[in-house]
């Protein structure tokens, strides 16, 4: 999914790596570590590939969305770079399509199996099917129930399916892989963890004998990724569960590793951009928490306390669903409350944590 909003790297990062590779090209990143890039047809316009040298070949992590420029990126670095050595297996962190979309392909193409989450496999399988689904009446209903405009709920009703649409069709079995495992990629012990928020059960690879960190869309250095409440979970706590990866990751991962995320640059200085992605988050609380001081307020309403620059109506829908995380967040933490509806459309206001401190 395409991340959210700007938030500005901490000093206290270091970027070893200044310029991506160009298209066709590698850097390598550690000793048998390759970083590639493939471009995407968005504002974020690319996503990072990288292999790990895994007996004669490489093991690949990521895959690019499932359309003819990304196949033909993938041709150019086997007949390129990587000429000569084979591809062995196939990593996904999560089943958002610019990350599993080409697995299908690379699969049938280079005989490659298939190791994702559970949560990533079947999210896929689902989405890809069935990308009309959030058209039924329950899901718009929820959106028109907490202040968006209709004209705007008809968009997001059918906004992205071409997007959930970029996947080419999965293999019919998969390895399953979850936190805790401990992997054998080249000889070396590569530890497994996951993360939630972004994506559900999103997986990331720690390996300590190379010094890398493979983070996924968990922590990027200059954006936070999109964290967001959907109509099919209307209850759900994916900030909460994000801002649980973040505090856990520093105690799990030596600052000094190596970080190399799902998009831009690679850095050392993983607590720093933890905490500061943590401050980036509490700071929209508050700023929900001082609108809502003033007046209850629906989660459109909220929108552009969040967000004060112009949107169109693709990033509004976005927008809202990001407001929609931090409402939850806070109703979770007693920080804010339901109000008495209006007109139809929920309200939140002040809640008893809010109230006591006041």
């Amino acid at each position: 999914m395409p991340a959210a909003s700007p938030a500005s790297a901490s000093p206290d990062l270091v970027f070893p790596f200044p310029e991506p590779p160009a298209a066709g090209e590698v850097v390598t990143v550690a000793p048998g570590v390759l970083w590639a890039r493939v471009a995407l047809p968005f504002r974020l316009d690319h996503v990072n590939i990288y292999l790990l040298e895994d007996e004669d070949g490489y093991a690949v992590i990521d895959t690019g969305i499932g359309d003819e420029a990304t196949r033909q990126a993938w041709l150019a670095l086997t007949a390129g770079p990587l000429a000569g050595r084979r591809l062995t297996r196939l990593f996904v962190t999560h089943h958002h399509p610019d990350h599993i979309g080409l697995a299908g392909w690379l699969q049938e193409r280079f005989d490659l199996p298939l190791a994702t989450s559970q949560t990533s496999y079947l999210s896929c399988l689902t989405i890809s099917q069935s990308p009309g689904s959030l058209e039924a009446p329950v899901y718009r209903d929820f959106y028109l129930r907490h202040g968006l405009a209709r004209e705007i709920t008809d968009l997001v009703a059918t906004l992205g399916h071409g997007y959930l649409r970029m996947v080419t069709p999965l293999p019919p079995t998969f390895t399953r892989v979850v936190e805790g495992d401990v992997l054998r990629i080249g000889g070396r012990a590569v530890h497994v963890l996951s993360g939630d928020g972004h994506a559900p059960e999103q997986l990331m690879f720690h390996c300590p004998e190379a010094g890398i960190f493979l983070a996924a869309d968990q922590v990027l250095a200059k954006i936070t990724p999109n964290i967001s409440v959907w109509a099919v979970e209307p209850q759900g706590d994916p900030l909460g569960l994000y801002l649980r990866s973040l505090r856990a990751l520093p105690r799990q991962i030596p600052d000094d590793t190596l970080v190399l995320p799902g998009h831009q640059l690679p850095f050392r200085g993983l607590a720093a951009r933890c905490g500061q992605l943590v401050a980036h988050h509490a700071e929209r609380c508050r700023l929900i928490a001082g609108a809502v001081a003033r007046r209850p307020c629906s989660v459109a309403e909220l929108v552009p306390v969040m967000f004060t620059r112009p949107l169109d109506p693709h990033q509004l829908s976005f927008a809202f669903s990001e407001v929609f995380a931090h409402v939850n967040a806070m109703l979770a933490l007693g920080e804010l409350a339901w109000a008495e509806p209006e007109g139809g459309v929920m309200k939140v206001g002040p809640g008893p944590l809010a109230r006591a401190e006041a």
